[in-house]
């Protein structure tokens, strides 16, 4: 299993898709159709706003400009949107699945619910590949420092759902912290997760650095979280603000601990990789007449990526 990163995942993708139409040229079988890009996630977090950004190329390169919809099938970390990839959608080339990797972890650590096999899915990219999470606190719980974090007992862990990135890298940051008789609260769509942090039913969230920069820096500006720790992946490249965090890195004691770490991060480069049906043939770049790639790097819409 091999992921590409942007802008190589648009050539992958749609050499995939055009391959599909052996009867029809690759204009007229796309011509009036709608593909369906599936989200295992739910809206409003920043897997999703990636995701989606791929859209408008698709329908601009895809042969025939298809209509591009997007359903959201959240559940299980991407366990169920995957198993639905899968086992369900047809390969006809109308089906591209979004996921995050959750769902390689979940199938690598055989989780229960997994009713998919890596090795036979097509990936064929992630519109990203480094994530830096943050574990914060609500001002209003008191934890304003880490050491008050630390001595704590009972802090209610929010996240979407068993399985997901979020969930994962909150769960492994308390155990290298040392929280005591932490409490997992799951079961949120993003947006539900910020109101219930605010609302005070849940004291701590693990989030993307982008997120937060992105859709809660007002959070930051009116002081309303406390920032305390960050597992970067990868170490290098942080955005500025959370310089001064420290790496959770520096909590792993023992050799069991820093394979955790090293683990995780090796799963997070994952991305939110791309998915299309096993059945789907298989095909190179050089299949369609004019190269995505090369006009975003023309662009500038994308960096170049070695």
């Amino acid at each position: 299993m091999k992921i590409k990163t942007m802008p190589r995942i648009l050539s992958a993708l749609l050499a995939q898709l055009v391959l599909v139409p052996d009867l029809y040229s690759q204009s007229d079988f796309y011509k009036g159709k709608t593909v369906t890009l599936i989200h295992g996630r739910s809206a409003g977090g920043s897997g999703e706003y990636r995701a989606r950004s791929v859209a408008p190329f698709l329908q601009k390169y895809i042969p025939g400009n298809p209509t591009i919809v997007h359903e959201y099938m959240d559940g299980g970390g991407g366990r169920k949107a995957a198993n639905h990839i899968f086992n369900t959608a047809r390969p006809d080339g109308l089906t591209i699945g979004s996921v995050g990797s959750g769902v390689v972890v979940s199938a690598v650590l055989g989780e229960t619910g997994v009713q998919y096999d890596l090795d036979k899915l097509h990936f064929v990219g992630s519109p990203y590949s480094a994530t830096h999470y943050v574990l914060l606190t609500r001002r209003e719980a008191g934890l304003t420092t880490l050491d008050k974090l630390r001595q704590a007992s009972g802090v209610r862990l929010g996240a979407q759902s068993v399985g997901h990135s979020n969930y994962t890298v909150g769960r492994i940051m308390a155990w290298l912290l040392g929280l005591k008789e932490m409490k997992d609260v799951t079961g949120f769509s993003n947006p539900e997760r910020r109101v219930a942090l605010l609302r005070g039913e849940i004291d701590a969230i693990a989030v993307s650095d982008s997120g937060l920069l992105d859709r809660q820096a007002d959070w930051l500006e009116k002081g309303l979280v406390d920032l305390h720790v960050i597992f970067a992946v990868p170490r290098e490249n942080k955005h500025p603000r959370f310089y001064n965090l420290p790496e959770i890195d520096g909590f792993a004691k023992t050799e069991r601990e820093r394979k955790v770490v090293t683990m995780f991060r090796n799963f997070s480069l994952t991305g939110s990789p791309f998915i299309l049906p096993p059945a789907m043939p298989k095909g190179s770049s050089g299949n369609h007449q004019r190269s995505p790639a090369q006009e975003f790097q023309r662009s500038r819409v994308f960096p170049r990526i070695p």
